[in-house]
This record gives C-alpha cells, sequence and structure tokens, in this order.
C-alpha cells in the first residue's frame, strides 16, 4: 500500500469519527430528567389546578366530570408514568429522525437497486456519487466497501481473489458495526418502559384498591370520598400504565423493522460489492 493510500485511508477513517460525532443522539438520561419536570408541573398546575375540585380545594373530590381533576387523583405515581409517557414520546420523535438520516434521502429501495446496476457494469465511480447523494448509513457502509474494492484492485502483494474478496467483506462488516449503535441508540430505554410502565401502573391500580378497601373497613360506616379516590387512583394509574406500554410496544417494533430494513440493504450490496469483485477481477 502506498503513501497516499494510507493517507487517504487516515483521512477517511477521521472523517468518519467526526462524523460519529456530530450525529450522536440525545441522551436519554437528559430526556426523562427533563421529562419528569414536565410531568411533575403538569401534574402539580394543570391536574391539580383547584379549579378542578370541589370548593377550589385539592383534598375535596373534583367537579362532576372533570377528568383532569380525576387524574389528579390517581396520585404521585400519575407523575412516574407521565415521565415515562413522555420519554417514549420524545424519544420515538429523535428516533425517527435519526433512522430517517441513517436511510438517506432517496428510496432505498431504488437506491439499492441503482447500486447494483452501477457494480454489474463496473461503474464504481457511479456508485460513488450516488452514495454521496443518498448520504446516510447505507451510503456510508458502501462507500467503505468501495474503497476496500479499489485498494484490492491495486493490491500487489500476492493476495488471492478469495483473500481479497474477505478483505471487501470484513470492511462492509466493520463499518456496519459502526452504523448500527447510532440506529440502535435509545431503543433500550424504549424497550423497558414498555414492561415498566404496565408495571408502574399495576402498582398505582394496587394502591388505589388498598385505599378502597380501607374506606370499606374503616369504623362508622363506608366512607364514600375515601372510596371514590382509591378507586379513580386505581383506574386512572391503569389507563396511563396501558397507554405507556403500548406506546413504547408499537414505538420499538417499528423502529426495529426499520433498522432490518437498513440492514438488509447494506447486507444486499455488500453482498453484490463482493460478488463482482469475485466474478471480474483476479
Amino acid at each position: 500500500m502506498t503513501t497516499n493510500e494510507n493517507g487517504l485511508k487516515k483521512q477517511r477513517e477521521i472523517n468518519s469519527v467526526k462524523k460519529k460525532k456530530q450525529s450522536k443522539g440525545l441522551s436519554s438520561g437528559l430526556v426523562i430528567a427533563l421529562s419528569f419536570v414536565v410531568a411533575l408541573s403538569i401534574f402539580q398546575f394543570v391536574f391539580g389546578n383547584p379549579d378542578n375540585f370541589i370548593g377550589g380545594n385539592r383534598d375535596n373530590l373534583p367537579l362532576q366530570g372533570n377528568l383532569l381533576g380525576t387524574i389528579y387523583k390517581g396520585g404521585f405515581v400519575i407523575p412516574v408514568i407521565m415521565t415515562m409517557l413522555i420519554s417514549v414520546i420524545v424519544l420515538s420523535i429523535e428516533r425517527l429522525i435519526a433512522i430517517a438520516r441513517c436511510k438517506g434521502k432517496g428510496d432505498l429501495t431504488v437506491f439499492v437497486t441503482t447500486i447494483k446496476e452501477k457494480l454489474v457494469h463496473d461503474d464504481i465511480q457511479g456508485a460513488r456519487t450516488l452514495c454521496n447523494q443518498q448520504k446516510g448509513s447505507v451510503a456510508a457502509v458502501i462507500n467503505a466497501g468501495l474503497d476496500m474494492y479499489e485498494l484490492m484492485l491495486k493490491d500487489n502483494t500476492g493476495l488471492t481473489k478469495e483473500q481479497k474478496a474477505a478483505n471487501i467483506s470484513e470492511k462492509i462488516d466493520e463499518a456496519t458495526a459502526l452504523e448500527l449503535p447510532m440506529m440502535n441508540q435509545n431503543l433500550p430505554v424504549i424497550a423497558t418502559f414498555s414492561n415498566l410502565g404496565t408495571l408502574t401502573g399495576l402498582f398505582g391500580t394496587v394502591l388505589g384498591m388498598i385505599r378502597s378497601f380501607a374506606s370499606l373497613g374503616g369504623s362508622g360506616g363506608t366512607d364514600s370520598a375515601a372510596l371514590s379516590v382509591g378507586i379513580s387512583e386505581a383506574l386512572v394509574n391503569t389507563a396511563f400504565g396501558i397507554l405507556t406500554g403500548a406506546i413504547a410496544i408499537i414505538s420499538y417494533n417499528y423502529f426495529t423493522a426499520k433498522i432490518d430494513n437498513i440492514t438488509y440493504a447494506i447486507d444486499e450490496i455488500g453482498f453484490s460489492i463482493v460478488n463482482v469483485f469475485q466474478s471480474r477481477h483476479s
């Protein structure tokens, strides 16, 4: 390998590192912390607005038909579940933008088909031009594969055709491994909240039922107000827990499918690059 080729390779690696730093997504910890502040503010000042309760007192029952006051009676578990819900929504939006960038500007299916046609006609420069226009993770991986393709064409170290093809395949795998963490970022958090949101809602439901049964067992008869508060706490926590879990599951499965489509496209083009090299070059 010549000095110029070594310099070109190092420069591309530096550019790749810079790109990774610039493409880093939102911190899930920061999102959760800010979501908790927002959730607590909504709970206290919107749901807990005194105008939502009889006599303007939070300790009283909510006004008839007032949903906000009823949610407030769900208790301290509500802000916790709301934190998860807001976090899932924010992280889902962030993943939507990030994965769209990974996919690139144009239609991925058309891009894959066109790249394969360029490879069949041995038009490496045309394939590079398409990658520069497409951008995104798929284009970055293909560019890395094309770099190694050209290096193997110029290689004079006596490597066999199979060894050169293996080097190209290995380079594509390495580039793919660099892109996958960026695509999968924050998805484990969403997956965790899909279960944790439901379980936290169940916890709040159990607390509400305990309060309800305690009012039934009190001396001097049933405390209808306490019974009402307990039932509200149980049902509201159930509803919020199910909502959070459902949105998290839908989001996780949606983005997982999108990432699978991107990796399938990378594998398809990578296989084509290796096959073209083996069929056309010694």
